[in-house]
């Protein structure tokens, strides 16, 4: 179709849509107004040549900006990774010092348990020797106890020996 007589093309306005208004008074056109009554008819190799000129105007610098963003993200990533790696070593040292305290904690008590183990065969040595001297001072008591019985006895005899008797008659 033309107009004006040239071909139309995508940024010219063919005809003004009907004007509407709403509730409150406004037109749909408002935002429009102006914008295509003022524009000369544009042909399609134009738009073509303009496209391929804004393209290469900003096309490079946008493949540019896109190379630096996936470095950019690339970046991120070591980092990422660098700083997991870094909380790992933390984590690791974190359990080494809570290793260390069981370490130090298990010596304290391995040093409790030699203390009770030397206590406890000193105890031992003790009870053995007091058993020992138990034992003895039982025997001795009962050696001077059958002592004491057999003396008592040798006197009964003696006395028995010594009380006099009736003599015989004959």
């Amino acid at each position: 179709m033309e107009a004006n007589g040239g071909i139309v093309g995508p940024l010219q306005v063919e005809a003004a849509p009907e004007r509407t208004e709403d509730a409150t008074g406004s037109s749909d056109r408002a935002a429009d107004e102006g914008l295509g009554e003022d524009l000369p008819p544009v042909s399609r190799r134009a738009v073509e040549q303009l496209t391929k000129g804004l393209m290469s105007h900003y096309l490079p610098d946008l493949q540019h900006s896109k190379l630096a963003l996936q470095e950019l993200t690339q970046n991120q990533l070591v980092l990422l990774e660098t700083l997991d790696q870094e909380i790992s070593k933390f984590k690791e040292c974190n359990s080494i010092l809570d290793i260390n305290a069981l370490f130090s904690e298990a010596k304290c008590y391995r040093n409790k348990l030699v203390n009770i183990r030397k206590e406890m065969l000193m105890l031992h040595e003790k009870t053995s020797k007091l058993k020992k001297r138990a034992l003895k001072l039982q025997q001795k008591r009962e050696k001077e106890d059958l002592e004491r019985e057999q003396q008592r006895e040798k006197e009964l005899e003696r006395e028995k020996q010594l009380t006099a008797k009736p003599a015989k008659r004959t």
